[in-house]
Formats: structure tokens, C-alpha cells, sequence
């Protein structure tokens, strides 16, 4: 049995540039300053009540969630046949993912992540077996960053 410790190979590379290393990393860090904010700033439009508590560090929905959300879940999206749908607009939806930060957080089963459900005592979609449900889950890792939500419970 080996159990020797893989150590990275050393930076041979004699031609590094340190002054356009430099260039490229602050250009990267102001672009990504510049796109948070854009992101922030498209969350701002949606016509929801409260919507800077989507933008919360212990419960923060990113673009980057949002549209996987929308992408996977939400009826006129076609993409996944099979994934449970929401069938309420997309402010509504906003809406439930940040109503559902006041419910307890669960373990996501052989997981690190955290789940949310929530029953709306209304309609919210449907679930993967077609039924109409109330209730959604909304997945979150250990920092509050929503990874994704869906309407009904985890498959097991």
C-alpha cells in the first residue's frame, strides 16, 4: 500500500508574467463585482414584496438558482418533461422561496445540504407523479445559498 502524499508539481514556467497576471486577476475580480451586481440588480425588478430578504447572506437566491429553478420547474419552461412544475408566475414563486426561509431547515438525506417545505395552503404546481400540491422544498447549502426549489417533497 502507498501512502505517500501527492505534492503538486512546482510552476516551471520561466516565461510568467507577473504585470499581465496581475491585469487579468483585477480585470476578473471587476467583473465579478459587475455581474453581483447586475444579478442583484434583476432580482430588484421582480415585483415582489420584500424581495431584499432574497437577497439575504443566511438566505440568498442568485440568478444563477433562480434560472435553474425556472429552467427545470416552471410549466412553460418544457425543458424537463419529468421534474414537478410550478404553474404560479414568477413573482409568486419569488415569493414562496423567500416565505419559505421562516420554516425550520432539515437534513437533505445523504447530504450536506439543508431543506426547506413549506405548505402554502394553496396550489403551488404540480409534483413528478402529476398530483397538485401545496407544498414546496426549497434546497440550501449550510450558508443559506439557495441551490434550487421545486414544488412537493424529495423523492426518496
Amino acid at each position: 500500500m502507498n501512502n505517500a502524499v501527492a505534492t503538486p508539481a512546482p510552476n516551471t514556467n520561466p516565461y510568467f508574467n507577473e504585470a499581465q497576471w496581475l491585469q487579468v486577476l483585477f480585470l476578473l475580480v471587476d467583473t465579478q463585482a459587475w455581474l453581483q451586481q447586475l444579478q442583484e440588480e434583476l432580482i430588484w425588478q421582480l415585483p415582489v414584496k420584500n424581495r431584499k430578504k432574497l437577497l439575504r447572506k443566511s438566505w440568498y437566491l442568485s440568478v444563477k438558482a433562480l434560472a435553474h429553478i425556472l429552467e427545470r420547474h416552471y410549466y412553460k419552461v418544457p425543458r424537463h418533461p419529468l421534474a414537478s412544475k410550478f404553474t404560479l408566475p414568477i413573482p409568486a414563486i419569488a415569493t414562496a422561496i423567500r416565505d419559505a426561509h421562516l420554516q425550520p431547515p432539515a437534513p437533505v438525506p445523504d447530504s450536506e445540504l439543508l431543506q426547506r417545505v413549506w405548505d402554502t395552503g394553496a396550489p403551488v404546481g404540480y409534483d413528478t407523479t402529476g398530483r397538485t400540491v401545496t407544498v414546496l422544498t426549497v434546497i440550501a447549502d449550510a450558508t443559506g445559498e439557495i441551490i434550487t426549489a421545486f414544488p412537493g417533497i424529495i423523492d426518496l
